[in-house]
C-alpha cells in the first residue's frame, strides 16, 4: 500500500511539472467599434480563443469609435489588443490625418478578414441616361451624380475619395458638374437611395450585405466595374488587395466586377512582451473556428490569411506564424 501511495505521488509531481505553459491565463482587453456589429462578434472569437488555449483566460471586449480611435486607446493603455482596417493603420503609421504624429510602435498580429470591397451602385436609370458602365466613366462623362458614401471621419470615405482622385476627380469637381456628395451611414444610404434621393452609393462592406441588397430588391440597380489602373493606383497608396464581386453576388449583377477591399486586423503595441505576442497568436492560429465559427460571413478565415497583414508583424507574433510554416 505505501508503495502505491509513493507512486500515485510520484505521478501526481510529474502530473504538476508536465503541465504546459497554458496553465498561464490572460486577462486582456480588445477595443472593437460599436456594440452588436461583426467586430464585436470578432471579439467573442477572440475570447474563445484564449479560453481554448489558456483555460480561465478573459478577453473584454471594449465598444469604442472604431479603428482611429482604437490606435489612440492601445496608446493610452486602455486595451492590448484592438481591431482597425489596414488602411486605418497605414494612416497611423505614417502619421497622416487624423493622427497627429504617427504611431510607429504599432504591430499586426493577425488579419481578421480582407473582404470588404468597395462597391459602387447605381440606379440603371442614371446609368442608361448617363452611359454609366464603370466607375470611371462618373468622371469621363462628369455625370451629375447625386452619391452617397461613409460619413466623414471614417477611412470608407477616404479611400472613396482617393478612388475617385485616381480616376481624375474630386468631390468638389462632383458638385461642380452639378452632382451632390452625401454624407451617410450605410442604414442611411440603403434608404436615401429607396427614396431616389441619390442616384449612387458607394460602400466598403461585406458582399451581399443587406445595406446593398434590400435596395436592390426596390430599385432596379447597377454594379460598377473599377478599372485596373484606379485599383492599381489606390491598391498602391493604400496597401489594400484587389477584390473580384463574383456575377450573380447579385440578381442584377451577373457578371464579375473588379475594386478593392479593406481588410480588417488585430494589432497590438510592440511593448508587448514577445512571449505574450507569440502565445496570443499562437492560440489564434490552434483555435482559429473559434473564430470563424461567429458568423457566416467569416468562414473563409484560416491561418494562412492571418499570416498575411502589410501592417510589420509583432516579433512574437511573427515567430509564431514562422513556426506554423505560414511565413
Amino acid at each position: 500500500m505505501s508503495r502505491l501511495i509513493s507512486l500515485f505521488a510520484l505521478l501526481a509531481v510529474i502530473g504538476l511539472g508536465a503541465q504546459p505553459a497554458n496553465a498561464k491565463s490572460y486577462t486582456l482587453t480588445l477595443c472593437g467599434a460599436s456594440p452588436g456589429g461583426l467586430w464585436s462578434l470578432l471579439g467573442a472569437g477572440v475570447d474563445a480563443a484564449m479560453k481554448a488555449a489558456y483555460p480561465g483566460s478573459t478577453v473584454t471586449y471594449q465598444t469604442s469609435g472604431g479603428g482611429f480611435a482604437n490606435v489612440g486607446l492601445l496608446r493610452q493603455k486602455k486595451c492590448e489588443l484592438a481591431i482597425v482596417h489596414d488602411a486605418e493603420a497605414r494612416l497611423a503609421l505614417q502619421g497622416k490625418k487624423p493622427f497627429k504624429q504617427a504611431a510607429s510602435d504599432l504591430r499586426a498580429i493577425a488579419v481578421l478578414y480582407n473582404w470588404a470591397p468597395m462597391q459602387f451602385v447605381v440606379t440603371q436609370d442614371f446609368a442608361k441616361k448617363h452611359g454609366i458602365n464603370s466607375f470611371e466613366d462618373i468622371v469621363a462623362k462628369k455625370a451629375p451624380i447625386r452619391i452617397a458614401v461613409n460619413k466623414r471621419g471614417n477611412v470608407v470615405s477616404q479611400v472613396i475619395e482617393s478612388m475617385f482622385a485616381a480616376a481624375g476627380a474630386s468631390f468638389a469637381d462632383i458638385k461642380g458638374w452639378g452632382g451632390q456628395v452625401v454624407f451617410a451611414a450605410s442604414k442611411e444610404m440603403s434608404n436615401l437611395i429607396k427614396d431616389r434621393r441619390i442616384d449612387s452609393f458607394g460602400n466598403g462592406i461585406f458582399v451581399r450585405h443587406r445595406s446593398i441588397r434590400q435596395p436592390g430588391e426596390a430599385v432596379p440597380l447597377k454594379l460598377l466595374n473599377v478599372s485596373d489602373a484606379t485599383i492599381a493606383k489606390v491598391g498602391g497608396d493604400w496597401k489594400i488587395g484587389k477584390f473580384t464581386v463574383k456575377g450573380g453576388s447579385y440578381k442584377w449583377a451577373p457578371d464579375n466586377v473588379n475594386t478593392v477591399a479593406l481588410s480588417a486586423q488585430l494589432v497590438a503595441l510592440d511593448s508587448m512582451s514577445a512571449d505574450d505576442a507569440h502565445n496570443i497568436t499562437k492560440a489564434l492560429i490552434d483555435n482559429v473556428g473559434k473564430v470563424s465559427g461567429v458568423h457566416k460571413a467569416m468562414k473563409k478565415l484560416d491561418a494562412k490569411l492571418m499570416a498575411g497583414s502589410s501592417t510589420p508583424y509583432h516579433p512574437g507574433a511573427a515567430k509564431a506564424y514562422k513556426a506554423a510554416g505560414l511565413q
